[in-house]
Protein backbone atom coordinates (compact mmCIF):
# COMPACT_ATOMS: atom_id res chain seq x y z
CA UNK A 1 0.00 0.00 0.00
CA UNK A 2 3.16 2.36 0.17
CA UNK A 3 5.38 1.28 -2.39
CA UNK A 4 6.04 2.16 -6.05
CA UNK A 5 8.18 0.04 -8.40
CA UNK A 6 9.78 2.76 -10.99
CA UNK A 7 11.72 1.88 -14.36
CA UNK A 8 14.72 4.23 -15.65
CA UNK A 9 17.08 4.09 -18.53
CA UNK A 10 20.38 2.68 -18.12
CA UNK A 11 21.51 5.85 -19.08
CA UNK A 12 20.10 8.35 -16.56
CA UNK A 13 22.67 9.43 -14.44
CA UNK A 14 22.88 9.02 -10.27
CA UNK A 15 22.08 12.36 -10.05
CA UNK A 16 19.00 12.80 -12.13
CA UNK A 17 17.61 9.79 -10.42
CA UNK A 18 18.64 11.10 -6.68
CA UNK A 19 16.97 14.65 -7.77
CA UNK A 20 13.71 12.69 -9.34
CA UNK A 21 14.09 10.60 -5.50
CA UNK A 22 14.21 14.36 -3.77
CA UNK A 23 11.80 15.92 -6.21
CA UNK A 24 8.72 12.96 -5.72
CA UNK A 25 9.14 13.23 -1.70
CA UNK A 26 9.89 9.06 -1.50
CA UNK A 27 12.20 6.79 -0.16
CA UNK A 28 14.27 3.92 -1.73
CA UNK A 29 14.34 0.78 -0.83
CA UNK A 30 16.47 -1.22 -3.32
CA UNK A 31 16.93 -1.18 -7.18
CA UNK A 32 18.43 -3.61 -9.53
CA UNK A 33 19.88 -3.32 -13.40
CA UNK A 34 17.85 -5.86 -15.17
CA UNK A 35 18.90 -8.11 -18.16
CA UNK A 36 16.27 -8.88 -19.65
CA UNK A 37 14.81 -5.27 -20.46
CA UNK A 38 18.52 -3.66 -20.21
CA UNK A 39 16.75 -1.08 -17.40
CA UNK A 40 17.31 -0.39 -14.21
CA UNK A 41 14.24 -1.01 -11.80
CA UNK A 42 13.56 1.19 -8.79
CA UNK A 43 11.54 0.33 -5.40
CA UNK A 44 10.76 3.16 -3.45
CA UNK A 45 8.49 3.59 -0.70
CA UNK A 46 6.27 6.46 -0.03
CA UNK A 47 6.92 8.31 3.16
CA UNK A 48 3.10 10.42 3.89
CA UNK A 49 -0.05 9.46 3.83
CA UNK A 50 0.15 9.67 -0.94
CA UNK A 51 -1.92 6.97 -2.77
CA UNK A 52 -0.04 5.06 -4.74
CA UNK A 53 -2.10 5.60 -7.55
CA UNK A 54 -1.61 9.32 -6.94
CA UNK A 55 1.87 9.10 -6.86
CA UNK A 56 1.97 6.78 -9.87
CA UNK A 57 0.24 9.04 -12.25
CA UNK A 58 2.50 12.11 -11.03
CA UNK A 59 5.55 9.67 -11.94
CA UNK A 60 4.29 9.11 -15.37
CA UNK A 61 4.39 12.50 -16.01
CA UNK A 62 8.51 13.24 -15.53
CA UNK A 63 10.68 12.44 -18.35
CA UNK A 64 13.48 10.32 -16.60
CA UNK A 65 10.67 8.11 -15.82
CA UNK A 66 10.39 4.89 -18.56
CA UNK A 67 7.77 3.48 -16.49
CA UNK A 68 5.66 3.53 -12.96
CA UNK A 69 3.50 1.21 -11.27
CA UNK A 70 2.24 -0.23 -7.80
CA UNK A 71 4.32 -2.97 -6.10
CA UNK A 72 1.60 -5.56 -6.54
CA UNK A 73 0.94 -8.67 -4.66
CA UNK A 74 1.25 -11.81 -5.28
CA UNK A 75 0.01 -15.52 -3.23
CA UNK A 76 1.02 -19.00 -3.96
CA UNK A 77 -1.96 -20.97 -5.05
CA UNK A 78 -2.14 -23.54 -2.55
CA UNK A 79 -5.15 -24.72 -0.34
CA UNK A 80 -4.99 -26.02 2.89
CA UNK A 81 -3.46 -29.90 3.62
CA UNK A 82 -6.30 -32.29 3.61
CA UNK A 83 -5.43 -35.79 4.97
CA UNK A 84 -8.29 -37.21 3.61
CA UNK A 85 -8.49 -38.49 0.10
CA UNK A 86 -6.37 -41.36 -1.62
CA UNK A 87 -3.03 -40.86 -0.62
CA UNK A 88 -1.74 -42.50 -4.36
CA UNK A 89 -0.04 -40.55 -7.07
CA UNK A 90 -2.54 -41.14 -9.12
CA UNK A 91 -1.55 -38.15 -11.41
CA UNK A 92 1.17 -40.54 -12.75
CA UNK A 93 -0.80 -42.38 -14.73
CA UNK A 94 -3.22 -40.00 -15.54
CA UNK A 95 -0.23 -37.60 -17.48
CA UNK A 96 0.95 -41.32 -18.53
CA UNK A 97 4.34 -40.46 -16.56
CA UNK A 98 5.88 -43.94 -16.69
CA UNK A 99 5.53 -44.66 -20.08
CA UNK A 100 7.13 -40.97 -20.69
CA UNK A 101 10.27 -42.08 -18.57
CA UNK A 102 10.92 -44.97 -20.62
CA UNK A 103 11.92 -42.03 -23.28
CA UNK A 104 13.00 -38.90 -20.71
CA UNK A 105 13.70 -38.01 -17.65
CA UNK A 106 14.36 -34.43 -17.52
CA UNK A 107 17.92 -35.08 -17.51
CA UNK A 108 20.07 -31.75 -17.14
CA UNK A 109 17.08 -29.27 -18.03
CA UNK A 110 17.31 -26.36 -15.77
CA UNK A 111 13.54 -25.92 -14.14
CA UNK A 112 13.34 -22.60 -12.07
CA UNK A 113 10.55 -22.88 -9.30
CA UNK A 114 9.95 -19.20 -8.20
CA UNK A 115 8.51 -19.86 -4.75
CA UNK A 116 9.00 -19.75 -1.31
CA UNK A 117 11.93 -21.78 0.35
CA UNK A 118 12.86 -24.94 -0.61
CA UNK A 119 13.99 -27.81 1.91
CA UNK A 120 16.97 -29.27 -0.74
CA UNK A 121 17.83 -31.75 2.22
CA UNK A 122 14.59 -33.54 2.02
CA UNK A 123 15.45 -37.41 0.62
CA UNK A 124 13.00 -36.91 -2.56
CA UNK A 125 15.42 -33.86 -3.70
CA UNK A 126 18.59 -35.71 -3.08
CA UNK A 127 21.23 -33.84 -6.12
CA UNK A 128 18.20 -31.91 -7.41
CA UNK A 129 18.74 -28.34 -6.42
CA UNK A 130 21.56 -27.55 -8.20
CA UNK A 131 21.26 -23.89 -7.54
CA UNK A 132 19.73 -21.19 -5.19
CA UNK A 133 18.83 -17.47 -4.97
CA UNK A 134 16.90 -15.44 -2.74
CA UNK A 135 15.31 -12.57 -3.97
CA UNK A 136 13.80 -11.27 -0.57
CA UNK A 137 15.85 -9.15 2.36
CA UNK A 138 15.23 -11.00 5.33
CA UNK A 139 16.60 -14.74 5.59
CA UNK A 140 13.52 -17.39 6.52
CA UNK A 141 13.51 -21.50 6.99
CA UNK A 142 12.76 -23.39 3.66
CA UNK A 143 8.98 -23.55 2.83
CA UNK A 144 6.48 -26.21 2.48
CA UNK A 145 4.97 -24.90 -1.14
CA UNK A 146 8.07 -24.25 -2.66
CA UNK A 147 9.40 -28.01 -1.48
CA UNK A 148 6.30 -29.42 -2.42
CA UNK A 149 6.82 -28.01 -6.19
CA UNK A 150 10.38 -29.14 -6.56
CA UNK A 151 9.32 -32.30 -5.37
CA UNK A 152 6.24 -32.65 -8.01
CA UNK A 153 8.85 -31.69 -10.89
CA UNK A 154 12.17 -33.87 -9.48
CA UNK A 155 10.66 -36.13 -6.74
CA UNK A 156 13.14 -39.17 -6.69
CA UNK A 157 12.47 -41.25 -3.62
CA UNK A 158 9.44 -42.52 -2.34
CA UNK A 159 7.82 -40.05 -4.48
CA UNK A 160 8.59 -39.95 -8.59
CA UNK A 161 7.83 -36.27 -9.82
CA UNK A 162 7.47 -35.49 -13.63
CA UNK A 163 10.90 -34.80 -14.46
CA UNK A 164 12.76 -37.18 -12.08
CA UNK A 165 16.01 -35.47 -13.45
CA UNK A 166 15.71 -32.26 -13.88
CA UNK A 167 17.89 -29.78 -12.34
CA UNK A 168 16.00 -27.16 -9.85
CA UNK A 169 17.42 -23.27 -9.74
CA UNK A 170 14.96 -23.11 -6.39
CA UNK A 171 14.28 -19.16 -6.08
CA UNK A 172 12.44 -17.75 -2.70
CA UNK A 173 10.45 -14.96 -4.27
CA UNK A 174 7.54 -15.50 -1.56
CA UNK A 175 7.54 -15.12 2.48
CA UNK A 176 5.30 -17.07 4.80
CA UNK A 177 2.24 -15.14 5.25
CA UNK A 178 -0.37 -16.70 7.11
CA UNK A 179 -1.40 -20.03 5.95
CA UNK A 180 0.23 -19.63 2.97
CA UNK A 181 3.28 -17.04 1.74
CA UNK A 182 2.92 -13.61 -0.45
CA UNK A 183 5.55 -11.95 -2.92
CA UNK A 184 5.53 -8.64 -4.85
CA UNK A 185 6.66 -7.28 -8.06
CA UNK A 186 10.30 -6.46 -7.62
CA UNK A 187 10.76 -9.77 -6.12
CA UNK A 188 9.27 -11.56 -9.16
CA UNK A 189 10.98 -9.29 -11.62
CA UNK A 190 14.34 -10.13 -9.59
CA UNK A 191 13.86 -13.90 -9.79
CA UNK A 192 12.71 -13.76 -13.62
CA UNK A 193 16.02 -12.03 -14.48
CA UNK A 194 17.90 -14.21 -12.29
CA UNK A 195 16.58 -17.34 -13.53
CA UNK A 196 17.13 -16.28 -17.05
CA UNK A 197 20.75 -15.19 -16.40
CA UNK A 198 21.38 -18.78 -15.00
CA UNK A 199 20.11 -21.11 -17.75
CA UNK A 200 16.65 -21.70 -17.01
CA UNK A 201 14.49 -23.54 -19.79
CA UNK A 202 11.63 -23.48 -17.89
CA UNK A 203 10.14 -21.22 -15.15
CA UNK A 204 7.67 -23.07 -13.16
CA UNK A 205 5.31 -19.71 -11.66
CA UNK A 206 2.73 -21.40 -9.21
CA UNK A 207 1.69 -18.12 -8.01
CA UNK A 208 -1.13 -15.32 -9.13
CA UNK A 209 -1.84 -11.71 -8.52
CA UNK A 210 -3.28 -8.68 -10.70
CA UNK A 211 -2.29 -7.86 -14.29
CA UNK A 212 1.25 -6.46 -13.80
CA UNK A 213 2.74 -4.37 -16.69
CA UNK A 214 7.07 -4.58 -15.58
CA UNK A 215 6.69 -8.38 -14.98
CA UNK A 216 4.35 -8.75 -18.19
CA UNK A 217 7.67 -7.20 -20.12
CA UNK A 218 9.92 -9.13 -18.19
CA UNK A 219 8.02 -12.58 -19.39
CA UNK A 220 7.65 -11.29 -22.78
CA UNK A 221 11.96 -11.32 -22.81
CA UNK A 222 12.26 -14.50 -21.12
CA UNK A 223 9.64 -16.10 -23.83
CA UNK A 224 12.17 -14.39 -26.47
CA UNK A 225 14.89 -15.85 -24.70
CA UNK A 226 13.67 -19.59 -25.66
CA UNK A 227 12.69 -20.11 -21.93
CA UNK A 228 9.39 -21.85 -21.60
CA UNK A 229 6.98 -20.29 -18.89
CA UNK A 230 4.50 -22.28 -17.17
CA UNK A 231 1.90 -21.03 -14.32
CA UNK A 232 -1.06 -22.15 -12.06
CA UNK A 233 -4.39 -21.11 -13.11
CA UNK A 234 -5.43 -19.55 -9.92
CA UNK A 235 -7.59 -21.03 -7.09
CA UNK A 236 -10.09 -18.22 -7.23
CA UNK A 237 -12.90 -20.43 -8.29
CA UNK A 238 -15.58 -19.75 -11.58
CA UNK A 239 -16.27 -15.92 -10.82
CA UNK A 240 -12.44 -14.48 -10.86
CA UNK A 241 -11.42 -12.68 -13.30
CA UNK A 242 -8.03 -13.55 -15.09
CA UNK A 243 -4.79 -14.02 -12.48
CA UNK A 244 -1.63 -13.31 -13.36
CA UNK A 245 1.52 -14.50 -14.97
CA UNK A 246 -1.06 -17.34 -16.15
CA UNK A 247 -3.18 -15.19 -18.07
CA UNK A 248 -0.15 -13.56 -19.83
CA UNK A 249 -0.06 -14.30 -23.33
CA UNK A 250 3.71 -15.91 -23.14
CA UNK A 251 2.65 -18.06 -20.57
CA UNK A 252 1.01 -21.60 -19.89
CA UNK A 253 -1.72 -21.55 -18.20
CA UNK A 254 -2.94 -24.52 -15.92
CA UNK A 255 -5.77 -25.58 -14.36
CA UNK A 256 -6.38 -28.28 -12.40
CA UNK A 257 -8.14 -31.97 -12.32
CA UNK A 258 -9.21 -34.13 -9.78
CA UNK A 259 -8.83 -37.91 -9.91
CA UNK A 260 -12.52 -38.08 -11.82
CA UNK A 261 -10.95 -36.44 -14.72
CA UNK A 262 -13.46 -33.20 -13.57
CA UNK A 263 -12.40 -29.27 -12.61
CA UNK A 264 -11.02 -29.41 -9.05
CA UNK A 265 -13.45 -26.40 -8.07
CA UNK A 266 -11.32 -23.86 -6.85
CA UNK A 267 -9.52 -23.82 -10.09
CA UNK A 268 -9.76 -20.79 -12.45
CA UNK A 269 -11.78 -20.62 -15.67
CA UNK A 270 -10.74 -18.78 -18.78
CA UNK A 271 -10.12 -18.15 -22.31
CA UNK A 272 -6.23 -18.11 -21.71
CA UNK A 273 -6.39 -21.92 -20.00
CA UNK A 274 -4.12 -23.75 -22.15
CA UNK A 275 -4.27 -27.03 -20.33
CA UNK A 276 -5.00 -29.45 -17.14
CA UNK A 277 -2.92 -31.33 -14.77
CA UNK A 278 -4.04 -33.40 -11.56
CA UNK A 279 -4.21 -30.92 -8.78
CA UNK A 280 -6.74 -31.89 -6.30
CA UNK A 281 -5.37 -34.34 -3.46
CA UNK A 282 -2.47 -34.60 -4.44
CA UNK A 283 0.40 -36.33 -1.73
CA UNK A 284 3.58 -33.82 -2.12
CA UNK A 285 7.16 -33.57 -0.22
CA UNK A 286 7.13 -31.05 2.39
CA UNK A 287 9.77 -29.12 4.69
CA UNK A 288 11.66 -31.26 7.06
CA UNK A 289 11.46 -34.77 5.40
CA UNK A 290 7.72 -35.06 5.85
CA UNK A 291 4.95 -35.11 3.09
CA UNK A 292 0.99 -34.29 3.24
CA UNK A 293 -1.89 -34.23 1.14
CA UNK A 294 -3.21 -31.00 -0.41
CA UNK A 295 -4.91 -29.42 -3.89
CA UNK A 296 -4.19 -26.45 -5.82
CA UNK A 297 -3.19 -25.44 -9.28
CA UNK A 298 0.24 -24.79 -8.12
CA UNK A 299 0.61 -28.30 -8.61
CA UNK A 300 -1.05 -28.93 -12.13
CA UNK A 301 1.70 -26.04 -13.01
CA UNK A 302 4.82 -28.08 -11.30
CA UNK A 303 3.31 -31.02 -12.59
CA UNK A 304 3.18 -29.42 -16.38
CA UNK A 305 6.71 -27.81 -16.15
CA UNK A 306 8.30 -31.54 -15.84
CA UNK A 307 6.92 -32.30 -18.68
CA UNK A 308 8.08 -29.33 -20.36
CA UNK A 309 11.77 -30.62 -19.33
CA UNK A 310 11.03 -34.64 -20.78
CA UNK A 311 10.00 -32.77 -23.81
CA UNK A 312 13.16 -30.22 -24.00
CA UNK A 313 15.57 -33.14 -23.16
CA UNK A 314 14.08 -35.47 -25.93
CA UNK A 315 14.46 -32.14 -28.48
CA UNK A 316 16.08 -29.43 -27.38
CA UNK A 317 15.46 -27.59 -30.22
CA UNK A 318 11.84 -27.18 -29.36
CA UNK A 319 10.77 -23.17 -28.98
CA UNK A 320 8.21 -21.94 -26.12
CA UNK A 321 5.75 -21.67 -29.44
CA UNK A 322 6.57 -25.23 -30.21
CA UNK A 323 6.27 -26.69 -26.71
CA UNK A 324 2.80 -25.20 -26.37
CA UNK A 325 1.47 -26.12 -30.08
CA UNK A 326 2.56 -30.24 -28.93
CA UNK A 327 1.38 -29.60 -25.56
CA UNK A 328 -2.57 -28.65 -26.88
CA UNK A 329 -2.60 -30.92 -29.63
CA UNK A 330 -1.72 -34.31 -27.49
CA UNK A 331 -4.00 -33.45 -24.38
CA UNK A 332 -6.88 -35.76 -24.20
CA UNK A 333 -10.13 -33.64 -24.76
CA UNK A 334 -12.11 -33.09 -21.38
CA UNK A 335 -15.54 -31.29 -21.29
CA UNK A 336 -16.92 -29.95 -24.09
CA UNK A 337 -15.71 -30.63 -27.59
CA UNK A 338 -12.55 -29.07 -28.14
CA UNK A 339 -10.48 -25.76 -26.38
CA UNK A 340 -12.82 -24.87 -23.56
CA UNK A 341 -12.45 -22.31 -20.56
CA UNK A 342 -12.27 -25.06 -17.99
CA UNK A 343 -9.50 -27.47 -19.02
CA UNK A 344 -8.04 -25.72 -22.22
CA UNK A 345 -7.02 -28.12 -24.31
CA UNK A 346 -7.51 -30.94 -22.34
CA UNK A 347 -5.89 -33.03 -19.28
CA UNK A 348 -1.88 -33.04 -20.55
CA UNK A 349 -0.24 -36.58 -21.67
CA UNK A 350 3.42 -36.96 -20.87
CA UNK A 351 3.86 -39.90 -23.36
CA UNK A 352 2.16 -38.36 -26.04
CA UNK A 353 3.92 -34.99 -26.61
CA UNK A 354 7.37 -36.83 -26.75
CA UNK A 355 6.11 -39.53 -29.01
CA UNK A 356 4.50 -36.76 -31.33
CA UNK A 357 6.58 -35.03 -34.49
CA UNK A 358 6.14 -31.50 -33.78
CA UNK A 359 4.62 -29.32 -36.03
CA UNK A 360 5.45 -25.89 -37.43
CA UNK A 361 5.58 -23.23 -34.68
CA UNK A 362 2.37 -21.25 -33.97
CA UNK A 363 2.70 -17.95 -32.74
CA UNK A 364 1.27 -17.27 -29.50
CA UNK A 365 -2.14 -15.70 -30.22
CA UNK A 366 -2.83 -12.13 -28.36
CA UNK A 367 -6.02 -12.75 -25.95
CA UNK A 368 -8.31 -10.25 -24.77
CA UNK A 369 -7.89 -10.95 -20.95
CA UNK A 370 -10.03 -8.53 -18.48
CA UNK A 371 -7.72 -6.39 -16.72
CA UNK A 372 -7.30 -7.08 -12.61
CA UNK A 373 -7.99 -4.62 -10.18
CA UNK A 374 -4.57 -2.87 -8.00
CA UNK A 375 -6.34 -4.03 -5.08
CA UNK A 376 -6.49 -7.80 -6.71
CA UNK A 377 -4.42 -10.00 -5.08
Amino acid sequence: PDEVVIEIANSVSPQRIDALQSRFRLARIEQRSFQLTGTTMYRWRIPDRRSVAAVVRALETDAVVASAQPNYLFTLQQDEANTKGDPAQYELAKLRLPQAHALASGDKILVAVIDSGIDASHPELAGAVVQSYDALETPAAPHKHGTAIAGLIAAHGKLLGSAPRAQILAIRAFDPAGTSAEGNTFSILKSLDWAAANGARVINMSFAGPADPAVRRSLAAARKKGIVLVAAAGNAGAKSPPLYPAADANVIAVSATDADDKLFEQSNRGRHIAIAAPGAQILVAITDGGYEVSSGTSYSAAEVSGIVALMLERRGDLTPDKVRAILLATAKDLGPKGHDIMYGAGLADAYAALTTEPAPALAATPRSIKRVSTGAR
